[in-house]
C-alpha cells in the first residue's frame, strides 16, 4: 500500500488560507468601536450594517473574500516584509560566517571541552549535554520574559541547532533551546513592554505590577519545558532515526562534515586590519555613548556599556587572532550578540537595527578569512537563496491574517466568544477569558494588536464580575503566548520553521502535546489570581 504524503507546507498554508475566506462567507463582518459613555472611553461593537456612518466611512469596507485569496499572497508579503527582510539579510550574513567554518571549529573545540568534563563522575552523572541544555534555555527563557525576545530567536537559531547535531540530538531539540525556550519566558512574562506593559497600561493598572506572582509562573513554565526538552532528548540521543527529523537533518549533518584544510589555524593579514578597523568604531561609539542607560520594566540602570564591550572585544581579539582567524570570526559573533542585546536594552533597537549589525558580522567574517568583495558578494546571495523557502512561508502565513482582516470578521469572532462569559461564576469568567485569548491569538498573534483590541473589552467586564484586573493580564499573557508556537499566522514561528528547515506538519506532531501540556498549565496557574490574595492583585 502507497504510503501517502502530507502536503507540503506551503499547500498547507494555502488551504489555511482558503478556509479563513469560505469564514468571511459565513461570519457576518463587524467591528469594535470606541465611544465616550459617562466620562469614560468603552468599547462598543457594530455589525457592519450597524455602523455609525462616521466609522463605516473609515475605511471600514469588509467584503466576502474569494479571488482576495491569490492578493491575500501580495498583501501577506507586504504585511511581512520587515521580517522577510529580516530573514534574507540574516542568512545572507550567516552564509559568510559559515563559510569562515569559525562556527564549525567553535563546536567542534566545545566537543572537545565537554568530553573532558565528563571525566568527573559528577559530570557523567549529570550529563555535560543535559547542563548546557538547560543553561541555554534558561537564558533565552529569561529574554523572552524580561524583555519579550522574539524575533531575535530567528538569527540565534542558525548558531544553536549546528550545536545540537553535533552533539547527537536534532533540530528540534535546537529549536527548541532557543525559540521555544524563548516563548515560554514569554508568555509567562515577568517585565515584557509588548505584552504585560501594554496590557496593563490599558487596563489602567500600575506598570509591572504583580511582579512577584508572576515570577513563579515563569518558574514552572520554564522547568516544565526544560524537563520536556530534557526528556525529547535523552530518546533522540538513545536512537537518533526516532526522531522525525532525522532524513531532513542531513543537511545540518552534511554541513558538519568540515574538510581537515578548511579548520587548519590561519590568520590572514587581512583580518588584522579588520580588527583595527572594528576596534577604531567601538572607540569612536564608546566616546559618544560612554554611559548606557538599561531599562527593565519600571526600573533603569546606567552603566558605561560601550567602553566595557569594546575594552573585551580588543582583548580577545588580540588573544584569538594570534591563534587562529576561526576564533577571531566568533569573537566577532559574541561581540554581535553582546551589542545585540545593550541594543536592545538600552536603544530600543528592532529588527531593523539588528540586521544591519549581522550584516556588519557576515561582511566583517568574510573579510576577515581573505574573501574579496566580489566572493562576500555571491555568498551572500547564496545565503539569501539557501533560505529563501523560509522567508516566502512567512508572507504566505501573513495572507491568513489578511483575509481575516479584509474579511472584517476578526471581531465579530471576539464579541461572539466574550458573550459566552455571560452569567458565569469568577473562576469560569477567567478561564474563559483565558480561552478566547488563547482562540484569538491564533489568528492575531501580535501581543501589543491583541492587547489593544481585547483588553478595553476585558478589563471593565472583570470589573462588572468582580475579578482583578490583574488576572484579566495574566489570562491575557498565557493566552497570548502559548500558541505562539504553534500557530500558522506567527510570522516569527514560520521564520524560525524555515531557518531550522522543519516542516510545519512535523512541528504540529512534536509540539502538540506539549502545548495542551502548557494550555491545562496555564489554566490552573490562572486560578490563584482569582481565589488567593497576591501581591499586586
Amino acid at each position: 500500500m502507497k504510503k501517502r504524503k502530507v502536503p507540503h507546507t506551503f499547500v498547507i498554508v494555502f488551504f489555511i488560507i482558503v478556509v479563513a475566506a469560505v469564514l468571511t462567507w459565513i461570519i457576518p463582518p463587524g467591528k469594535y468601536v470606541q465611544e465616550q459613555v459617562g466620562g469614560e472611553t468603552v468599547m462598543k461593537f457594530y455589525y457592519a450594517n450597524q455602523l455609525p456612518e462616521a466609522v463605516g466611512d473609515n475605511g471600514f469596507h469588509p467584503e466576502p473574500q474569494t479571488w482576495q485569496v491569490f492578493s491575500a499572497f501580495y498583501k501577506g508579503f507586504v504585511k511581512q516584509a520587515n521580517i522577510i527582510v529580516f530573514i534574507l539579510i540574516i542568512g545572507g550574513a550567516f552564509w559568510i560566517m559559515n563559510k569562515s567554518r569559525a562556527i564549525d571549529k567553535g563546536i567542534l573545540s566545545f566537543l572537545k571541552f565537554t568530553k573532558r568534563l565528563e571525566r568527573s563522575a559528577l559530570m557523567r552523572k549529570i550529563g555535560v549535554n543535559n547542563i548546557v541544555i538547560i543553561l541555554v534555555m534558561l537564558l533565552f527563557s529569561l529574554f523572552g520574559s524580561v524583555f519579550g525576545m522574539s524575533e531575535e530567536t530567528i538569527a540565534f537559531t542558525l548558531i544553536i541547532i549546528p550545536l545540537a547535531v553535533s552533539m547527537g540530538y536534532d533540530s528540534i531539540v535546537g529549536l527548541c533551546m532557543v525559540y521555544v525556550a524563548a516563548h515560554i519566558g514569554f508568555s509567562g512574562a515577568m517585565l515584557n513592554p509588548f505584552t504585560i506593559g501594554i496590557a496593563q497600561g490599558i487596563a489602567d493598572i500600575p506598570l509591572f505590577t504583580g511582579i512577584g506572582y508572576r515570577a513563579v509562573c515563569w518558574a514552572i513554565l520554564t522547568v516544565v519545558g526544560i524537563v520536556f526538552v530534557l526528556l525529547y532528548a535523552r530518546k533522540v540521543k538513545k536512537n537518533p532515526q526516532s526522531s522525525i527529523m532525522y532524513e531532513d537533518d542531513a543537511y545540518w549533518r552534511k554541513m558538519a562534515e568540515v574538510p581537515e584544510k578548511e579548520m587548519e589555524r590561519h590568520t590572514p593579514r587581512k583580518a588584522w586590519f579588520v580588527f583595527a578597523f572594528l576596534t577604531a568604531v567601538l572607540i569612536t561609539f564608546s566616546i559618544l555613548y560612554p554611559q548606557t542607560t538599561l531599562k527593565i520594566g519600571n526600573s533603569e540602570t546606567t552603566l558605561p556599556l560601550l567602553p566595557i564591550g569594546t575594552a573585551v572585544f580588543v582583548l580577545l581579539s588580540l588573544v584569538t587572532l594570534r591563534k587562529t582567524v576561526h576564533y577571531f570570526v566568533l569573537t566577532l559573533l559574541f561581540a554581535t550578540v553582546y551589542f545585540l542585546v545593550i541594543g536592545v536594552l538600552g536603544y530600543e533597537w528592532y529588527i531593523m537595527e539588528i540586521a544591519s549589525l549581522f550584516l556588519v558580522l557576515g561582511i566583517a567574517s568574510g573579510l576577515a578569512v581573505d574573501k574579496t568583495a566580489s566572493d562576500i558578494a555571491k555568498l551572500f546571495l547564496e545565503g539569501m537563496g539557501d533560505i529563501l523557502s523560509a522567508a516566502v512561508i512567512v508572507g504566505l502565513a501573513g495572507g491568513i491574517v489578511i483575509i481575516l482582516q479584509d474579511g472584517g470578521i476578526i471581531d465579530t469572532i471576539l464579541y461572539g466568544l466574550s458573550r459566552s462569559m455571560s452569567d458565569m461564576g469568577k473562576i469560569a469568567s477567567a478561564e474563559i477569558m483565558y480561552g478566547i485569548q488563547t482562540l484569538i491569538n491564533i489568528v492575531i498573534p501580535s501581543g501589543s494588536a491583541k492587547a489593544a483590541i481585547t483588553m478595553p473589552i476585558m478589563a471593565p467586564f472583570s470589573d462588572l464580575i468582580g475579578i482583578s484586573r490583574q488576572a484579566t493580564v495574566v489570562a491575557f499573557q498565557f493566552g497570548d503566548g502559548f500558541t505562539n508556537m504553534i500557530t500558522p499566522t506567527s510570522g516569527v514561528l514560520m521564520a524560525a520553521l524555515g531557518v531550522a528547515r522543519i516542516p510545519w506538519d512535523k512541528w504540529v506532531r512534536f509540539i502538540w502535546k506539549f502545548i495542551l501540556v502548557l494550555v491545562i498549565l496555564g489554566g490552573i496557574l490562572l486560578i490563584p489570581t482569582v481565589t488567593m490574595e497576591l501581591a499586586g492583585f
